[in-house]
């Protein structure tokens, strides 16, 4: 039977569909652009768009699972309106169209954005507190709102699960994301100064895996967080200095300095027309709860996130396979 991957041209698509042929299903994938990341693959290709719940109707016909993956990932606010429409209005189009289309099985990944990432006081779950206050980046608020669209739908009889990756990293990065930006920026040194603060980073082969194991044995609209290790940006220097020799910067901003400078680094994202180096809502990031765990999806999914050493190495061989830094940028 056919397995359908929205969003397959992204960075978690591009393994998730290679995962899938590994396993020898039948994958077709929901494009609206160019196939990024997927050309020689031997998988069907279908236009579509979520914001059409006709073009996903005709793409998720026949259907055995639905693998929804498409988003809109923003630092700068709403951008005109397109993190709702996708990130909402998309969810509950691809959940009306895998109703309709009577498929057996929806896995939306949706983020660990979906919850309250300034509450500090007791260790991230799958029990905390959602993102739900106004004052929250566009989206968050949009990532739970999304899971709302699906529970809806959920109870007029959909069978689908959810899993709530942290912060992606890792090889098949081919755009490539804001992670492997920040991977190759470390290694062509273009970073002036370093950004306190610190992430919980995941393999993206994690996430496809608890995506995979999700899809057998996650529970009816249940959540599934898939973490990794929380990480500084200096260790990600660090990390990368060791695998590559080159010097991390050696300046580390103070974060009064990164928040009164960051309405200036927006400007200049805006006036260059290309995502800013860092913004305020990046920033509220970077300050997110340090603590969170995915004792959830390794009791019920098996779930074992693999070490951010290995992740970043494997990044970087992956960038050089493809020519994207030199054969020999994997050193130690």
């Amino acid at each position: 039977m056919t397995v359908v991957v929205t969003g397959a041209s992204g960075h978690v698509g591009a393994n998730l569909v290679r995962s899938l042929l590994d396993q020898g299903r039948q994958v077709r994938a929901v494009l609206r652009g160019a196939p990024i990341g997927l050309e020689g693959l031997d998988i069907e290709h279908v236009q579509g768009d979520v914001r059409d719940r006709a073009s996903l109707e005709r793409a998720f016909a026949g259907a055995e699972v639905v693998f929804h993956l498409a988003a809109v990932i923003s630092i700068m606010g709403d951008k005109g309106g397109a993190v709702r429409a996708v990130n909402v209005e998309g969810v509950r189009n691809a959940a009306e169209a895998a109703l309709a289309a009577g498929v057996r099985r929806l896995v939306h990944v949706s983020s660990i954005h979906s919850f309250d990432l300034e509450d500090r006081r007791a260790p991230l779950d799958e029990t905390r507190p959602r993102a739900t206050e106004p004052h929250e980046p566009a989206y968050n608020l949009s990532k739970y709102a999304g899971e709302q669209e699906l529970r809806r739908v959920i109870e007029r009889g959909l069978d689908a699960t959810i899993v709530n990756p942290t912060g992606i990293i890792g090889p098949h990065d081919y755009r490539p994301s804001r992670t492997g930006r920040l991977l190759l920026s470390l290694y062509r040194r273009r970073l002036p100064a370093l950004i306190p603060g610190g992430f919980d980073f995941v393999d993206v082969r994690d996430v496809v895996a608890g995506i995979l194991a999700a899809e057998e044995r996650g529970g009816i609209g249940e959540n599934y967080i898939l973490g990794g290790r929380y990480t500084t940006a200096k260790e990600i220097g660090q990390i990368a200095h060791a695998i590559t020799g080159r010097r991390p910067p050696r300046l580390t901003s103070p974060m009064w300095l990164a928040r009164a400078t960051a309405p200036f680094s927006e400007l200049a994202g805006k006036a260059m027309r290309r995502e800013p180096l860092y913004t305020r809502e990046s920033l509220l990031a970077l300050r997110a709860n340090p603590d969170i765990r995915h004792d959830r999806a390794a009791e019920v999914l098996g779930y074992r996130p693999r070490p951010i050493e290995e992740t970043i190495r494997d990044s970087y061989a992956c960038f050089a396979r493809r020519g994207v830094v030199p054969a020999d940028a994997v050193k130690g």
